[in-house]
């Protein structure tokens, strides 16, 4: 199958865009297109009121796109995408050709528009069919619940692991209770926060009475560790960060 490269000269020649206020965008895990004409809203997850706008013209069952003339185009519309993984080229697939008419995968998906920083509950989530699952989607409800949205979600959209992030349990300027155990002897300090961090994470801490500053590890709702104990609670954060 030979692919139709869109090139940046052409989309510079669209018209001029709208003002539309500056917005962080992700693009689509399974981009595909239903009648032909390639919109925002296609490419980018939340691109409000850019969402219908053209970028291309789809002729067959595939358009490919050059990835830095689709950033420049979209920041035209004030959608702000960093492509974090440096990808050359966005392909965009008919409907009915991805994968073919079966709908035979299953993946989760959000059965409601979900806030920044709103906790994700079992409700929240629903197995759909799909065509295919994508590369970052959990394979289990329980990778997903308990975690903090990073950005707003929409209802329908896959469930993404990097769309969250254990919560906030400490946020900078929080009064925080500081423990020291070791061998039986168990300290405690109060402290200022001078960031924020989740379960696990170093978080540096101003000691109110010292005016010292302290790393330490959050170890839950406006409370941290140091010594030995907090070490190994920040190994065992970490490890079930990568089994995820």
């Amino acid at each position: 199958m030979n692919f139709r490269i869109l090139a940046a000269a052409f989309l510079l020649v669209l018209p001029a865009a709208p003002a539309f206020a500056g917005t962080p965008v992700e693009l689509n895990a399974n981009i595909v297109d239903a009648n032909g004409q390639v919109t925002l809203g296609e490419l980018f997850n939340d691109a409000g009121p850019a969402r219908d706008v053209v970028v291309a013209q789809r002729a067959g069952p595939t358009v490919v796109l050059d990835a830095n003339a689709v950033q420049a185009f979209a920041r035209r519309y004030g959608l702000d995408w960093d492509n974090p993984r440096g990808i050359s080229r966005i392909i965009v697939r008919s409907e009915g050709s991805v994968g073919g008419p079966a709908r035979n995968q299953e993946v989760l998906t959000w059965t409601r528009n979900i806030a920044t920083g709103e906790i994700v509950q079992a409700s929240d989530m629903v197995w759909s069919k799909a065509v295919a699952a994508p590369n970052d989607a959990p394979g289990r409800v329980d990778l997903v619940i308990g975690e903090a949205a990073r950005r707003p979600l929409r209802q329908g959209d896959p469930v993404l692991v990097h769309d969250v992030a254990p919560p906030m349990v400490v946020k900078a300027g929080d009064a925080v209770l500081v423990t020291y155990t070791d061998a039986g002897i168990t300290l405690t300090l109060q402290a200022k926060a001078l960031g924020s961090a989740a379960v696990g994470d170093t978080l540096d801490v101003v000691n109110t009475t010292s005016k010292k500053v302290i790393e330490t590890v959050a170890t839950g709702i406006d409370q941290a560790a140091v010594g030995p104990a907090a070490l190994q609670m920040r190994a065992d954060a970490h490890q079930q960060i990568a089994l995820r």
